[in-house]
């Protein structure tokens, strides 16, 4: 069961998502707008965020970003294309998942917990790589020693590549490891992700020293 924050303007979709959530154990608060959305989003804890795109107002993609910069609640994107616009978009406004709309609700409510177990603590010691802390008990990053605030996917990644520094991984399996999808066209999720990542972590994102690229492999970890 998961806190869900649902932002949708349409009351249709609005009503039977929040009822179907329900039905698979979630305590949903639902929001018509943008603006209401990040009203509640300030006033109540909440686990995820399930956001759609086309809103009246502040669209989906300006309420990810400020989601993102108050705090890092996952955010799951509605979104009624699933076109590469649309989810490129997303993907850079700091979403960690999207689905396309119409969407079943037991691919959301798979999509809600597999977002969620990505939060779950690794036990480990703290490792430092040139300058970077990576704390898994603690789940915290510090950069020269001052924490950088990743979102829990952007985590996750940084966690999956440390674990075996100089190990390649594929984009497939990080998809399945870190989002537990198996379709590789979903591939644009975890090139955004690391994109972002790196602006977080990189002393230099445009040459990369962490999350290093193997061209037609994937990536790994560095300093190697």
């Amino acid at each position: 069961m998961a806190h869900v924050l649902l932002i949708e303007d349409d009351a249709s979709i609005r009503r039977s998502l929040s009822m179907a959530l329900g039905r698979h154990g979630h305590q949903v608060r639902a929001a018509e707008t943008g603006e209401d959305g990040l009203a509640q989003s300030r006033a109540a804890w909440h686990e995820v965020v399930v956001l759609d795109l086309m809103l009246p107002g502040i669209d989906g993609f300006e309420v990810c970003r400020r989601l993102r910069a108050d705090s890092g609640v996952p955010v799951i994107m509605l979104t009624a294309r699933g076109d590469d616009f649309d989810v490129v978009g997303g993907l850079e406004a700091g979403a960690d998942d999207y689905v396309v709309k119409p969407v079943e609700p037991r691919v959301l409510d798979a999509r809600i917990r597999a977002v969620l177990r990505r939060g779950v603590a690794e036990r480990a010691r703290a490792e430092t790589h040139a300058g970077l802390t990576i704390d898994r008990g603690a789940m915290t990053v510090a950069k020269d020693g001052e924490l950088v605030a990743l979102t829990p996917t952007e985590l996750r990644v940084l966690l999956e590549l440390s674990r075996t520094p100089g190990q390649v991984l594929s984009r497939q399996q990080l998809l399945e490891s870190v989002w537990e999808h198996d379709y590789l066209g979903d591939s644009r999720l975890v090139d955004n992700c690391v994109q972002r990542l790196r602006a977080k972590i990189e002393p230099d994102p445009a040459s990369p020293v962490f999350v290093q690229t193997v061209r037609g492999f994937g990536y790994r970890f560095g300093p190697v």
